[in-house]
């Protein structure tokens, strides 16, 4: 397992650096530059601007310099905020972007195991209809349609909940539905196809034969084998949940990373979002190898393999 670890680990420089060296160039061949907005500023300065960030230089040495500052630990200065550095901006937005993330992904476990899970226990009724068509309206409304419907109805029209902010324990509740909602609805249909799986096996016949109840056949017996599809599905949706946050942080005015990411984009902040792009892709990478030792830990057969 240790060696396994170390691999996967190892395996994540040649991505990182394929990922930097393709939006390095993207966000070159973008129309427009970090100080285009400055309009009042002479040539002089300009061209001082550029000398300082070491944008006059060519391309590839640009590159080359970006490249070996990055593995110095060193993802520049912010061209829009100077007052901090690209690493400084991340560790002071992304708790905020986590803490988002987190409260998405307990509305999208809770509501969507217990929708799976009821859905499972009564196949082709109306108690697993009625889930599951939530569940698709889920899957088919995105976020950024989700989140204004929601504002218009709970805050707008009925004002039980404020319309933006990050300041107050209610301010918190429509971004996590907004943001949790779309990965409930996939949560419960893997849920509900894991658990129809497990349950119409031998040893769950067994368990009832023996006159178990049926919570401790679903809770003890089934339920292990049964949320695996959501294990392998975690990984990403934790990733999309704290990445995904984007949208969401911009329609309800929150101050997180995915907000600055936007306005760096742009402003056409080069090394801000290259830095978050980076630092997005390798928690991506770790998710993923977390969720794979998770599915290690669920089922012998993964970790044997």
């Amino acid at each position: 397992m240790l060696k396994y670890i170390i691999r996967r680990l190892l395996g994540f420089v040649p991505t990182l650096f394929v990922i930097a060296t393709v939006v390095f160039f993207l966000i070159r061949l973008a129309p427009g530059g970090p100080f285009d907005a400055e309009r009042n500023v002479s040539d002089e300065v300009l061209r001082n601007l550029e000398a300082y960030y070491r944008l006059d230089a060519p391309l590839h040495e640009q590159y080359f310099r970006y490249l070996w500052d990055v593995l110095h630990g060193d993802l520049g200065p912010s061209f829009e905020k100077p007052s901090r550095t690209v690493s400084e901006w991340i560790a002071y937005r992304f708790p905020v972007s986590l803490e988002l993330g987190l409260y998405g992904l307990a509305v999208a476990l809770v509501l969507g195991l217990c929708a799976g899970i009821t859905a499972s226990l009564r196949p082709n009724t109306l108690t697993d209809h009625v889930p599951m068509t939530f569940a698709m309206a889920g899957i088919c409304i995105p976020n950024f349609v989700l989140g204004p419907l929601l504002v218009l109805a709970l805050s707008i029209h009925l004002g039980w909940l404020p319309v933006s902010g990050w300041e107050y324990p209610e301010d918190k509740i429509l971004p996590a539905i907004t943001l949790g909602v779309p990965y409930a609805a996939y949560i419960a249909r893997l849920s509900r196809g894991g658990m129809l799986e497990v349950l119409s096996q031998d040893f769950i016949r067994t368990a009832r034969a023996k006159g178990l109840s049926e919570a401790r056949v679903v809770l003890r017996h089934a339920l292990r084998g049964g949320i695996q599809p959501v294990v392998a599905f975690l990984g990403p949706a934790t990733a999309g949940l704290i990445t995904g946050s984007f949208v969401v942080e911009n329609i309800f005015q929150i101050p997180g990373l995915g907000s600055e990411f936007v306005g760096a984009a742009l402003h056409r902040d080069y090394t801000m979002i290259l830095g978050t792009v980076l630092f997005f892709a390798a928690l991506i990478l770790l998710f993923n190898l977390l969720v794979d030792l998770a599915q290690a830990w669920l089922d012998p057969r993964v970790r044997y393999e």
